[in-house]
């Protein structure tokens, strides 16, 4: 695997007790500018810290990768600098608290497409601000980071509870997700603690990373795109002779504990929507359909009497 790197989470650290009172932030004075940034969270919060210390309002703040030429009269890029960062992050926590931060790492992480500017000016509503802005609703950009932290946070639940694993020849848990926002970092935490007694690999195919769990640590890994998992899964090859039988035996369980009389399509869709499906090995088609074993015991007709083969009376 290359280019593993570990993963990266901005500091919570909570308000200092006694801090002083904010002192109201200078207009910005300077011509209006067009900044471009590394894509990361880290390089955004430089971004933040740049347009204040210039006093510059971004016209607007866009990933280097998505930028085209001729797109901005004069591009204004930004280096990232996590002192700079971290400096930002901690500095915000006089304005917002750890949950409403939280909420801006949501915002980043849900890619919508006008995030950045919108977390630029949620931040600058807070600091200008002089009491708390997270239940103000009647604010747009208040509403919308709300709205996208829902969803996120649905997106989140639903991958926790959705992922399934194949096990390759090495003992390797293998799972390839395709998840509408970048929920990888949030859920991190819950498969380190939940399987934490084997070796395992969720891969984004949509963003191209994954997480890797060695049984120590949990890391953030890219590949080479020739060694990269396809979108129809692992090959035969490399899964655990087993893994067939495990699927068919999973989905005769769901079979069999299914019942058909109380199917009800609508409600089943809306708790498990349909976009999910293809991660499911109880949703793919069978290979070998659910059958009771025959009853074996005799008939019990009192006319009737089992005969032994010929040959063995």
């Amino acid at each position: 695997m290359a280019n593993i790197r570990p993963l990266r989470r901005p500091s919570a650290a909570p308000a200092p007790a006694g801090a002083a009172p904010r002192r109201p932030l200078p207009p910005f004075t300077g011509p209006p500018q067009d900044y471009t940034y590394d894509g990361t969270f880290e390089g955004l919060l430089t971004v933040l810290f740049t347009v204040y210390d210039r006093k510059a309002s971004p016209n607007s703040i866009q990933p280097e990768a998505r930028v085209q030429g001729g797109l901005f009269a004069a591009p204004a890029p930004v280096e990232t600098s996590e002192a700079l960062a971290a400096r930002v992050w901690e500095g915000l926590a006089n304005s917002m608290d750890a949950e409403a931060r939280t909420r801006l790492y949501h915002v980043f992480l849900s890619e919508d497409a006008d995030r950045e500017m919108l977390i630029f000016r949620y931040v600058d509503l807070a600091l200008r601000a002089d009491r708390d802005i997270a239940e103000n609703y009647a604010n747009a950009d208040v509403r919308r980071v709300q709205r996208l932290a829902q969803m996120m946070f649905r997106e989140k639940h639903r991958m926790e509870a959705f992922v399934r694993f194949e096990k390759t020849q090495d003992e390797l848990f293998h799972a390839t997700i395709e998840p509408d926002m970048d929920v990888l970092p949030l859920i991190a935490a819950h498969f380190t603690t939940r399987y934490a007694d084997q070796r395992w690999l969720i891969y984004d195919r949509r963003r191209h990373y994954g997480l890797y769990y060695d049984l120590t640590r949990t890391d953030v890994v890219q590949f080479e795109t020739a060694t990269a998992p396809k979108a129809s899964g692992l090959s035969a090859t490399v899964l655990d002779e087993r893994e067939p039988l495990f699927k068919v035996l999973w989905q005769a369980y769901f079979d069999h504990v299914n019942i058909p009389e109380r199917k009800n399509l609508k409600l089943h869709r809306r708790h498990m929507p349909l976009r999910y499906w293809k991660y499911l090995s109880e949703k793919q088609p069978r290979e070998t359909r659910f059958a009771p074993i025959p009853n074996k015991q005799p008939p019990r007709n009192g006319g009737l009497q089992l005969r032994a083969p010929e040959g063995e009376e």
